[in-house]
């Protein structure tokens, strides 16, 4: 296998895998440039990923062709209604947000691995058959050596997940509610005084983020695994999150970090197909995803400064 031969196999993986976490990233993006620091985004996750297999499973007779795409709307309703007791938490009750997260974390996973024992019998769903297609993009599939590699059998989540990292950006500094939301990220007595609702921008960002997240882990559920149980969501959360903090709390580059994360997933799918890593111990290979996520957060690849209210409750009038 050549070197372009080996692009043209390993790109579109890349992709694949970098979709579920630029959605729950971009999550992260909006609860923290609120000032709400959001853990649970595995959880979340988790929870995206079997409402969306189960509706899948529900519905496939129904909808037909449409059954992926309608599942990942229910993901989105449900994760977002779930990641309201984040919100209450630690903006209502100014709860400690890190505990809150991971008590979102704990019981995402515990919720859905009950439902799936009550309905299923057993730890884990039955397959889908309508999982999310793959299609070539017309036109652009023939332009040469950029075609094969990014428009021929991709996703339709793929394209969507860019789609909503450039809409992100542009809905966090080009619009009003952009403005409002940073502004209450990092000084929110500021904004309080300016007359912007701190705590309803922050439960509107939280729960932005939630719904985001349920898409992500309803895209993975439907694209790499077409089913649900305990290892769906294998730490994919806490990727989105470095992807995060390697991304500067900015969209675009939370994008290009979750394709970096990405690529790491898809080197170890793909090393056995590649001729100089087919010796290397896959072990090796199937760690360096998470070797990577806790080089991120541990700040190796660089210092991020993250928004000055991020991770702190406000208390009304109080400095």
């Amino acid at each position: 296998m050549g070197f372009l031969d080996i692009l043209y196999f390993i790109v579109p993986i890349t992709i694949s895998y970098a979709a579920p976490l630029i959605f729950t990233a971009i999550g992260g993006v909006f609860s923290e440039r609120s000032g709400v620091v959001n853990i649970g985004l595995e959880g979340l996750m988790v929870m995206g990923a079997f409402i969306g297999i189960l509706f899948n499973l529900t519905f496939a007779g129904t909808f037909g062709a449409w059954t992926p795409w309608l599942a990942l709307l229910a993901a989105m309703i449900v994760s977002a209604i779930f990641s309201i007791m984040h919100a209450v938490a630690s903006i209502t009750f100014r709860a400690d947000q890190v505990v809150s997260g991971v008590a979102i974390n704990m019981l995402g996973i515990a919720v859905a691995l009950f439902t799936v024992k009550l309905i299923f019998g057993k730890g884990q769903t039955d397959f889908i058959q309508r999982s999310i297609p793959r299609f070539n993009v017309p036109f652009l599939e023939d332009i040469p050596f950029i075609g094969p590699m990014f428009f021929k059998g991709i996703y339709g989540s793929s394209i969507l997940a860019v789609l909503v990292a450039l809409l992100a950006w542009f809905v966090i500094y080009k619009m009003p509610f952009g403005l409002r939301l940073r502004s209450v990220g990092e000084h929110p007595l500021a904004a309080d005084t300016m007359g912007i609702n701190v705590t309803k921008i922050r439960y509107i960002a939280v729960i932005i983020s939630g719904g985001l997240a349920g898409i992500g882990g309803a895209i993975y559920s439907q694209t790499m695994t077409n089913d649900f149980g305990h290892a769906t969501i294998n730490g994919q959360g806490f990727m989105a999150l470095a992807a995060m903090i390697f991304g500067k709390w900015h969209p675009i580059g939370a994008m290009g970090a979750a394709l970096f994360f990405g690529f790491a997933q898809a080197l170890a799918i793909s090393a056995p197909s590649i001729e100089f890593l087919k010796n290397v111990p896959t072990v090796y290979l199937h760690i360096l995803p998470y070797v990577l996520t806790i080089l991120a957060l541990a700040g190796f690849i660089g210092r991020a400064t993250a928004p000055k209210a991020s991770g702190q409750p406000y208390i009304k009038g109080q400095r």
